[in-house]
């Protein structure tokens, strides 16, 4: 009995310093993919400079993307109401950190760097994903499914403006976009409940902020 009681009391402890150690990678830019690269065997072809310059502006929006998603995942993990959410939420979260392993190299790859504001998009997304896990695991769900909506229509846009020589970029990209489309997909099925249009409104009025400022700094 005492030994039980022990893992309950200590288990919320060693989820929070796993939790605090993740963010501290995240915003340090530590990352390792389980999954190799989908741009590994693509040529990279020449950009001009200028769009070497687009290019690398696309991916560190990218790159924050996944910065966000790290620390909404990991929020909505901890504060689940349920074993199973948190599971799910954890898994979605291994995947994700091949997305931001295979934007920070491709940034690196294109002789640019990560978004200095990182720790400020970590800190705001942790917060969201707190707010809604505290609402509960079907409306938690329910806002997965918008943010990885958004985020499918967002990587969308990024194929229509990448240059068409990058295929590099393109390839990771389309395939962040098949991950997060199958993340949408299972939250659903999971029983998300539908977000509300002015949740949804405001989502992307801080996703346009977010993307306008990250394509810069």
């Amino acid at each position: 009995m005492a030994t039980n009681v022990r893992h309950q009391l200590l288990d919320p402890l060693d989820r929070l310093i796993v939790g605090a150690d993740k963010a501290l990678r995240v915003i340090a830019g530590v990352a390792s993919a389980a999954r190799p690269t989908p741009a590994a065997h693509v040529a990279d072809t020449g950009l001009t400079q200028a769009e070497q310059s687009h290019s690398a502006g696309l991916m560190r929006v990218n790159h924050v993307g996944e910065v966000c998603a790290q620390a909404l995942y990991n929020s909505q993990a901890r504060f689940a109401q349920s074993e199973d959410m948190r599971q799910q939420f954890e898994q979605a979260e291994r995947d994700e950190e091949d997305h931001l392993a295979w934007t920070a190299q491709r940034l690196a790859e294109l002789g640019s760097q990560p978004s200095l504001l990182n720790p400020l998009w970590y800190a705001g997304a942790y917060l969201l994903g707190t707010l809604a896990a505290s609402l509960g695991d079907r409306r938690s769900l329910g806002f997965v499914v918008e943010t990885e909506r958004q985020v499918e229509a967002h990587l969308a846009g990024h194929l229509a403006q990448l240059p068409p020589q990058d295929e590099k970029s393109r390839a990771i990209v389309e395939h962040m976009r098949a991950d997060e489309a199958a993340h949408g997909a299972a939250a659903q099925a999971l029983g998300a409940s539908a977000t509300p249009a002015p949740v949804k409104a405001l989502m992307t009025v801080m996703a346009k902020i977010m993307t306008v400022t990250a394509y810069r700094v």
